[in-house]
């Protein structure tokens, strides 16, 4: 397999401090202008449900986010566009300091209230994957693709790296639906000082299979890719509908290798494989539905010291029919209780079954990030 190409990283700060990777050529430079800071911090800070142990982030600035209705092709209302406040000149592909953090790596301290409380401790970034503004993850080139795996896995790398990070969670909210204010393509990362609940709980599930002798993510892809849940598979991920699962159409895209923990520890081939799997699941919920389907979508990779946790992607679309969306009710939300509206085998032939077609990934498109000379 051919080398990799190497895909630069340029460092730049915003006038509020706030930093700005740039991945491939840089193209223009940061003007010197005030963003208002004073947003970032206010109300910031967490407290604990002492019913279920679980932190809630409360964070009052995301209510004045940005937000645009309706295409913006010419990046006038779209501050992700080239032009707009957080990139101004073209771009690739480009990651940045959210300016309204939930998460801050120097957070405020949090009020003094009747119950637990603590500091948002963490980071919040942003990941535009290109610059067109009428683009998605589903009709991404492979070209792109493989500059927002290399983006994924260079953040990965450096946010895990950080001891103070206890899980990194890469993810994207894609439409209106799902709470997206910006229609522009991207996703997001949040780095945190805590293991969240979800994650804590599969996290003991495999701990408990292991001093059984077992692996439960070897025998999910075994027993999946056997299933009539099975939606596609190659050589280094399964798709597949799960067994159990709390969405209409929810898709689960999991490393085959025992030992393929996170994004950092995959093969070239396997790259190539996961960036496959997931633009054919993307392009599958899409023809689906007919249009663009609005989705959640978050990369679960292996915390600490879980050497049997294999890297997982899992999609949570909302649309159980092109014109229903599933909504959450009472035994969901207030009990943990959930429904699933479509039968899981269902839901796993009607996808298989679409047509669709897609641009071949090849090991040319593949990138690796070359940090360059340090800052002086």
């Amino acid at each position: 397999m051919s080398v990799p190409l190497s895909l630069e990283r340029h460092e730049l700060r915003h006038s509020d401090g706030r930093r700005l990777l740039v991945y491939g050529p840089l193209r223009g430079r940061l003007p010197d202008r005030k963003a208002d800071a004073e947003v970032e911090t206010v109300g910031v800070h967490r407290r604990l449900d002492v019913f279920t142990g679980s932190w809630v982030v409360i964070s009052p600035a995301r209510n004045v986010r940005p937000a645009e209705s309706g295409p913006a092709p010419d990046g006038a209302r779209c501050p992700f566009c080239p032009g707009g406040f957080e990139v101004p000149f073209p771009y690739d592909a480009a990651v940045f300091d959210n300016r309204f953090p939930p998460l801050r790596p120097d957070p405020p301290p949090p009020p003094s209230l009747e119950g637990p409380t603590g500091p948002a401790r963490g980071r919040a970034e942003i990941v535009l994957y290109t610059e067109r503004h009428d683009a998605s993850f589903g009709d991404l080139s492979p070209t792109e693709l493989g500059r927002v795996l290399a983006v994924w896995t260079d953040r990965s790398r450096e946010l895990w790296a950080d001891p103070a990070h206890a899980y990194v969670s890469i993810f994207e909210n894609r439409g209106a639906a799902v709470g997206a204010t910006i229609s522009h393509p991207h996703g997001q990362i949040y780095a945190v000082d805590h293991i969240p609940p979800v994650i804590a709980a599969k996290a003991e599930a495999h701990h408990r299979a292991r001093g059984r002798g077992e692996c439960l993510s070897c025998a999910a892809v075994g027993t999946d890719e056997l299933s009539p849940r099975l939606i596609a598979a190659n050589a280094g991920f399964v798709v597949s509908v799960p067994f159990a699962p709390r969405w209409p159409y929810q898709l689960a895209v999991r490393a085959r290798r025992h030992g393929a923990g996170r994004l950092g520890d995959l093969e070239p081939s396997e790259q190539i494989d996961l960036i496959v799997a997931l633009d054919e699941a993307v392009r599958r919920l899409d023809a689906l539905l007919g249009f663009p389907a609005p989705y959640m979508m978050v990369a679960q990779e292996a915390p600490r010291d879980q050497p049997d946790w294999h890297l997982c992607f899992e999609l949570y679309p909302l649309n159980r029919s092109s014109q229903q969306v599933k909504i959450r009710a009472s035994s969901e939300t207030g009990l943990g209780l959930f429904l699933d509206d479509v039968e899981p085998e269902a839901a796993a032939r009607r996808l298989a079954g679409l047509e669709i077609e897609r641009p071949p990934v090849e090991p040319g498109h593949l990138m690796v990030v070359d940090h360059g000379e340090p800052p002086a």
